[in-house]
C-alpha cells in the first residue's frame, strides 16, 4: 500500500463526506485506494490499483457515470491538462455538481482561480496545509469541446497528434530528435523480416511512426491513456499501421521483438522515478530475440549505464551531445 500523499493528507482533514465521490487524476495513495468512490484517470497503474481493490475505475477517455455526489480533481503539472480535466468534468457531470481541486503549491495549484475564470467558473479557497491548497467550485453547463485541445504539428517529415499531458506536447523534444538521428545513422541490427519493433513510452507516437515508415512491424506501449490515443492518431494521420497498447512497460505484452526503442520517462508528475526506466532496461533481454537490440536516449546524468551493463554485459554510445546520450545494447545469441 502506498503512503498518504500531501494532497490527500489535506483532504483527509476536511469534514466533507467524500463517500461515493469521483476522484479525478489522483496519485497512487493508500488512503484513497482503501476508501470509497470511483476513479477517473489516464494512468493505467492507478486504474489497475482501484480495480484490484474492487473499486470502479474509468479510463480518461471513457466518461464516468454522471450521478456522483461530487468530484475531486488532483491538479496536474500541466495547466493545459488541468483545464482539459475541468472541461471534461463540466461535460460529464450535471451543472452544479460540487467540485474540489487540490494540489501542491509548487505544482501551480495557485493558478487554478485564473484557469477556472477563463472557463467562466468561480471558486473559493477551502484550506491550505502540507504545502498544498484546496479550492471548491461547482461544475457548469458548457458547450466547450474537450477534443479541441488536440494539437497537430509536423516533425521529421511526420504529422504528429498530441494532447496535454503527453510527453513533449506540441513539439519534438531534443532527446527524441537525437535518438531519431542516431537511428538513421546506425540502423537497428536484427535478423529476418518483417522486423518487429517495440516503442516503449510511445508518447505522441513519433518513434512509432518513424519506425513504421522504415518498414518495421510496430508495437507501441505507454502507461498513459492520452499517449496511447495520440500514437493511434499519429499512425492514422501518416497512413501507417501499428499495434498500440496501454501497458506498464512490458506488463501487458506478449512475445519477443527484434528491436526495442525508447525515450523512457524518469518523472512521475514532479517526482523523480527511475522505476519504469530501470524495468525497461533490466527486463529487455526477456523481450528480445537473440541479436535483438535495445536503443534508448537519456539525460547524460542518469544511471543507465550500470543497468545496461547488468542486463546485457556491454553496450555502446551511439550519440552524445552532452545533454543527452543514445545507448544501444544487443542481446547475445544463444
Amino acid at each position: 500500500m502506498t503512503t498518504q500523499s500531501p494532497a490527500c493528507q489535506l483532504l483527509a482533514r476536511q469534514d466533507a463526506d467524500y463517500r461515493g465521490w469521483l476522484w479525478v487524476a489522483p496519485p497512487r495513495d493508500g488512503w484513497l485506494e482503501s476508501g470509497e468512490g470511483l476513479v477517473w484517470s489516464a494512468d493505467l497503474d492507478v486504474c489497475t490499483a482501484w480495480q484490484r481493490a474492487g473499486r470502479p475505475a474509468y479510463d480518461a477517455l471513457t466518461p464516468p457515470p454522471s450521478e456522483v455526489p461530487g468530484a475531486v480533481l488532483f491538479w496536474p503539472k500541466s495547466h493545459a491538462l488541468g483545464a482539459w480535466w475541468v472541461t471534461a468534468l463540466n461535460a460529464a457531470l450535471p451543472a452544479g455538481t460540487p467540485l474540489q481541486i487540490v494540489g501542491e503549491n509548487q505544482g501551480g495549484i495557485k493558478r487554478v482561480p485564473k484557469v477556472l475564470a477563463s472557463l467562466d467558473q468561480a471558486c473559493r479557497k477551502l484550506d491550505t496545509a502540507r504545502r498544498c491548497t484546496l479550492f471548491a467550485s461547482r461544475t457548469v453547463g458548457s458547450a466547450r469541446d474537450s477534443d479541441a485541445v488536440w494539437q497537430t504539428f509536423t516533425a521529421e517529415g511526420l504529422t504528429l497528434e498530441s494532447h496535454p499531458g503527453v510527453f513533449g506536447h506540441g513539439k519534438l523534444d531534443d532527446g527524441t530528435r537525437l535518438l531519431l538521428k542516431a537511428l538513421a545513422q546506425s540502423p537497428l541490427p536484427a535478423r529476418g523480416k518483417p522486423l518487429r519493433a517495440l516503442d516503449v513510452g510511445c508518447g505522441d507516437g513519433v518513434l512509432s511512426a518513424w519506425l513504421a515508415k522504415q518498414g518495421y512491424q510496430v508495437t507501441a506501449v505507454d502507461l498513459n491513456a492520452f499517449a496511447v490515443e495520440a500514437t493511434r492518431r499519429t499512425l492514422a494521420a501518416n497512413q501507417l499501421t501499428g499495434t498500440v497498447i496501454q501497458s506498464d512497460v512490458y506488463r501487458q505484452l506478449e512475445g519477443t521483438f527484434e528491436a526495442i526503442v525508447s525515450n523512457p520517462p524518469f518523472h512521475q508528475e514532479r517526482a523523480i522515478d527511475y522505476g519504469p526506466a530501470e524495468r525497461l532496461i533490466r527486463e529487455a533481454p526477456a523481450h528480445l530475440v537473440g541479436g535483438g537490440s535495445l536503443t534508448l536516449v537519456a539525460n547524460a546524468f542518469l544511471p543507465y549505464p550500470e543497468w545496461l551493463r547488468a542486463a546485457f554485459g556491454d553496450f555502446e554510445v551511439l550519440a552524445d551531445d552532452r545533454r543527452f546520450r543514445v545507448y544501444r545494447a544487443i542481446k547475445a545469441w544463444r
